[in-house]
């Protein structure tokens, strides 16, 4: 390392929080105010520890015998060798020290997309989730038409809508740069989208072609959708991470499909969410061939004989167990 030295604060998650710049070496730091880099912790010695170059001329860092430590990946070290990567915790405080020859990682390239940004993706978000939630209970409604009922539901839609991407700006505003709430309501909007197009399309084919598993699975696809969603969320916060995110997104999506798969299972004794087809078009969207009745009561038939065989197999099962418990209780 060269002069000067930047003693970097961190955060839990790496982040840099304040950096300060020492000319030379030593550097004293602690809680008392003749140190050199001032820690507000209560749980950090007055004189913590020193920074310094040993016999060999390596940067070095010194516990200056404190009650906490000074603690390096878990493990509390007496005195430890820095190399600029270095991070150690004194107290609560975790930090690092690097000089000035410390090289730096290249120039990202900026994919923010700061011209969009403000009112325009507000404005489409909104008017997205709007759209999606007219739709949705003009599509199940089975009432008379009432306007009030279609005003209650854009409003609460709207106020949801505004305080999910509220509580995403607030993290954007946290850890990152800008609140953005913008582009959170647009993502949101476009999820939305996406999930009603996506819904109205399945259930379009699987009536036309007889393809049930679009239906009967279809909810597995809207979970990839919303995780698809939080991910775009989280790397509008931190741009520069999208694989530890994609990572994180993943998880969630596995792990909330087998959760949704089990609860079927479990509920139902299926892995699907739909017995059968619930969204019933006219009959000119059908494309896939006619069954004739006949072979309706034909593969009914076979259906029933199934079962017979099987509550037939239940019942001698259950026999030979009463059988057995008999003999049991005779012999005892």
């Amino acid at each position: 390392m060269k002069a000067p030295y930047f003693v970097e604060i961190l955060a839990r998650n790496g982040d840099v929080l304040h950096r300060h710049k020492v000319a030379q070496l030593p550097i004293r730091i602690g809680r008392s105010y003749d140190n050199e880099i001032i820690l507000d912790d209560a749980h950090s010695a007055a004189s913590h520890a020193i920074v310094e170059t040993d016999q060999h001329n390596q940067v070095v860092m010194r516990d200056l015998g404190s009650k906490n430590g000074t603690v390096h990946k878990g493990r509390r070290q007496n005195s430890l060798t820095l190399d600029g990567d270095t991070v150690v915790r004194l107290g609560h405080t975790r930090l690092r020290v690097r000089g000035a020859d410390f090289p730096v990682a290249p120039e990202i390239a900026d994919t923010t997309m700061h011209s969009w940004e403000g009112a325009t993706p507000a404005t489409i978000g909104l008017v997205l989730i709007a759209v999606f939630s007219c739709l949705e209970t003009w599509l199940s409604d089975v009432e008379p038409f009432a306007l009030i009922r279609y005003l209650l539901v854009l409003a609460s839609s709207l106020a949801a809508g505004l305080l999910w991407a509220g509580v995403w700006a607030l993290a954007n505003r946290l850890f990152g740069s800008h609140a953005r709430i913008g582009r959170h309501l647009f993502i949101l909007g476009s999820a939305l989208a996406v999930v009603g197009v996506w819904r109205a399309g399945s259930a379009v084919l699987a009536y036309a072609w007889s393809w049930e598993s679009l239906t009967r699975y279809g909810n597995l696809v809207t979970l990839g959708i919303a995780c698809g969603m939080v991910f775009f969320h989280l790397i509008t916060i931190k741009p520069h991470h999208p694989r530890r995110f994609l990572i994180t997104a993943t998880v969630m999506l596995l792990a909330g499909s087998g959760l949704m798969v089990m609860t079927n299972l479990q509920g139902t004794g299926r892995a699907a969410d739909e017995l059968y087809m619930s969204v019933l078009l006219p009959p000119e969207v059908r494309q896939s061939e006619d069954r004739s009745v006949d072979q309706f009561l034909a593969n009914a038939g076979k259906l029933k004989a199934a079962l017979d065989a099987a509550r037939t197999q239940d019942v001698k099962d259950g026999a030979t167990g009463a059988d057995d418990d008999d003999e049991d209780t005779g012999s005892d």
